[in-house]
């Protein structure tokens, strides 16, 4: 059959866009569950949980130096951890990024990750990577309360993490339980003090908290009087002050120090699936990050994480990490199958 002209010059004019839309840019953001995926051509695809525009400085930063190219795809600590654990052996992820080691935790116990190439885990000090070696910290963070000091004096914060639930701080703090960050909480909670111990507190938690959806949320419930206090992480605080700081203007963020479960720092994960079939390309991503280009884009950069590796130091507003007093707690041992059910049962979930 004859087509007439204007119809082949349409059939042209899309196959001249099509070449041109390939042809545009060497790195791209796709939804989790996307069918896209580097390993069918060229580069890598990283299973993002982490900050997305932390992310995407390192990997524009990546690609310039090595010219392998990036696909990433963005979602949740559990969303990621549960898709990777889902697809198993056919995951089209070659790399893995989260905010909690909990996540990292569930794909190692499924035994889907690689080794980290020894030249990445020497970058990183010990007290930041699990102790198999399965994958390895990239960032991290310390839980804070913040609370509002026009509320509360120096002489009423609690010693620990562990006193929140006592009756005296009924209807005084807030939470995010139904986040991954909270959640890593309470899992160095049940590593560090055991089971009973974690029940016991989160019973206390639910008769005294308010549940908020989401960190900055809650922070921003505390700066508007709503609440005396929240437990969240730190670099809230310090996003919020590098910005207008309205949503932190009455906020002060208090560290709990002295190896209390509320001292908790934790490790921001970054592993290579076994079922890569770019592992040196893989494993260069990783060592890229964790290496001193990657930590100094994470030292400047926007999220207020610690850097942690190459003997990079963390931005200059934080505390400095050594000055924390954080308990010590091996991030493979993180449960959150357990945390989630304990949780439940306490019906903060």
């Amino acid at each position: 059959m004859k087509l007439p002209k204007n119809a082949l010059a349409g059939i042209a004019l899309l196959a001249t866009a099509t070449l041109g839309l390939s042809a545009c840019g060497s790195n791209t953001t796709t939804a989790p569950g996307s069918s896209e995926s580097a390993a069918a051509g060229d580069g890598i695809t990283v299973y993002n949980a982490q900050h997305e525009s932390l992310t995407k400085e390192w990997i524009d930063a990546f690609t310039k130096e090595t010219g392998i190219k990036v696909t990433l795809r963005q979602g949740s600590d559990t969303e990621m951890s549960n898709q990777i654990v889902q697809e198993g052996a056919a995951s089209p992820a070659d790399v893995f990024l989260t905010e909690n080691s909990p996540a990292m935790a569930q794909v190692e116990n499924a035994g889907l990750f690689a080794d980290v190439d020894k030249a990445t885990v020497d970058q990183v000090p010990a007290e930041f990577r699990p102790s198999t070696g399965k994958w390895t910290g990239i960032a991290a963070r310390s839980t804070v309360l913040v609370y509002d000091k026009n509320k509360i004096s120096d002489d009423q914060l609690p010693k620990s993490m562990l006193d929140l639930a006592k009756p005296e701080w009924k209807g005084k703090w807030a939470a995010s339980p139904s986040g991954a960050d909270f959640q890593a909480i309470v899992s160095a909670l049940l590593e560090l003090k055991g089971e009973a111990a974690t029940e016991e507190w989160l019973k206390g938690m639910k008769e005294n908290f308010k549940a908020y959806k989401g960190n900055s949320t809650a922070m921003k419930a505390v700066n508007a009087g709503e609440v005396d206090a929240a437990l969240i992480y730190h670099y809230y605080y310090y996003g919020d002050q590098a910005k207008t700081g309205e949503n932190s203007k009455n906020v002060t963020p208090y560290y709990f120090k002295n190896q209390d479960p509320g001292a908790f720092v934790s490790v921001s994960g970054g592993g290579v699936l076994k079922s890569s079939k770019k592992a040196a390309d893989a494993q260069a991503f990783l060592k890229f990050i964790t290496g001193k280009a990657g930590q100094e884009i994470l030292k400047t950069g926007t999220s207020f994480e610690y850097a942690i590796a190459s003997e990079v130091d963390a931005n200059e507003k934080l505390v400095p990490i050594k000055d924390l007093q954080a308990p010590t707690v091996d991030p493979a041992k993180l449960n959150s199958t357990k945390v989630t059910d304990l949780m439940t049962k306490a019906g903060l979930l």
